[in-house]
């Protein structure tokens, strides 16, 4: 027999945290995130976004041992400023029994129909900036820090339990040259001069922080089209560079201003954490945190996380100025490979920016909704 039962205590909620280091222990493949990071995000105290959502956390249970867990989440701007009635499901994972699945999913269902929804769909974290996304292909590459892993079942659960498919993203590695192609840094020349831009670059986190909210107004500028975009408020961005900031390697930022001093494009790229995390196996401490400064320093893998380019320039070559930049980054550090950032399907835009790169699009995940 499946029981569920609701986490609300802080023993309760690490119990939650903690169910996939069972889950995925023989997995090589699987990253763990940091235990405190966990629930820190989920803590109406310590994560703002709860000022406008609303989460409740559900462990599955049978013989008495934990066999699944869940996360039922109402992004309240979403529903009422953007018009979509969408119950969110997220932190999913369960072991290869559909109906332990099935059950999870019916306790979120029951909050959907409470709340006057029309549809369920996951797994979303909170808002635009957290995890999304049922892995479907890419098993056999490590997760990176911002993006979920998965057993290949859980595909076939949403399948058989008549999900469709919702939204679908794709990951790309891209090798990186000892030299840009000769027409990109050409091409990056030109641009630079014709429209008088200033590449800003930066010795230490303080000098990034001025940057900070212009850089998420810039996204929400990039992103607003996008059928899931939520614009990100305020307090979210506040919340976001206190928790981020710690990981930055500020040469790995990259800003351009016009000729007016105005910021009109940046990218956010980071050494990759992944087989730092796998090390610190869920804690910084006592040694997780040399692990994390490690690869923070000294790596010769990237991921790629953010880019934002302001409309009025898209489609003018800042693309080709921002990858010279980031060439000569890589280069003086010895990067070799990168990994974008998870980029919806349509995003065409996005992912002509690799076209000048050996590269492979080597993930795909997805969202799944079915109506309520």
């Amino acid at each position: 027999m499946i029981t569920i039962k609701e986490m609300k205590t802080k023993k309760e909620l690490t119990q939650f945290v903690k169910f996939p280091f069972s889950l995925y222990k023989k997995d090589s493949n699987w990253v763990p995130p940091l235990i405190n990071d966990e629930l820190e995000s989920m803590d109406s105290n310590t994560n703002p976004v709860f000022k406008n959502a609303e989460a409740r956390f559900f462990l599955a249970y049978k013989n008495d041992k934990p066999v699944g867990r869940i996360a039922a989440i109402i992004n309240r701007i979403e529903i009422d400023e953007q018009g979509k009635p969408k119950m969110r499901f997220g932190w999913f994972d369960a072991i290869d029994d559909v109906e332990v699945t099935k059950a999870l999913i019916a306790e979120v269902e029951k909050i959907g129909i409470a709340n006057n929804l029309k549809w369920i769909e996951g797994p979303v974290g909170f808002s635009n900036m957290e995890k999304a996304g049922l892995l479907i292909e890419g098993f056999e590459y490590l997760n990176t820090m911002i993006t979920w892993y998965n057993y290949p079942y859980y595909k076939e659960h949403f399948e058989k339990l008549n999900f469709e498919k919702a939204s679908e993203w794709v990951e790309f590695k891209i090798q990186i040259p000892k030299k840009s192609p000769e027409k990109v840094e050409k091409f990056a020349r030109i641009v630079q001069q014709r429209y008088k831009l200033k590449m800003i670059h930066f010795k230490n986190t303080k000098e990034i922080i001025p940057y900070v909210d212009d850089m998420f107004g810039l996204l929400n500028k990039t992103y607003s089209e996008l059928s899931t975009f939520v614009p990100i408020q305020q307090y979210q961005i506040d919340h976001y560079k206190e928790k981020y900031i710690k990981y930055i390697n500020p040469n790995y930022i990259k800003c351009i201003e016009d000729a007016n001093g105005k910021l009109i494009s940046f990218a956010i790229t980071m050494p990759s954490f992944s087989n730092a995390l796998k090390k610190a196996n869920g804690s910084l401490w006592p040694f997780g945190f040399i692990h994390m400064l490690r690869a923070r320093s000294k790596n010769d893998t990237a991921a790629f996380y953010l880019i934002g380019i302001d409309p009025e320039y898209q489609g003018k070559g800042l693309t080709a100025v921002i990858f010279q930049a980031m060439q000569d980054l890589f280069s003086a550090n010895g990067i070799t490979e990168v990994e974008t950032n998870p980029e919806l399907e349509e995003n065409k835009a996005i992912q002509q920016l690799w076209k000048n790169y050996e590269h492979v699009m080597h993930k795909k995940r997805r969202t799944y909704k079915r109506d309520l």
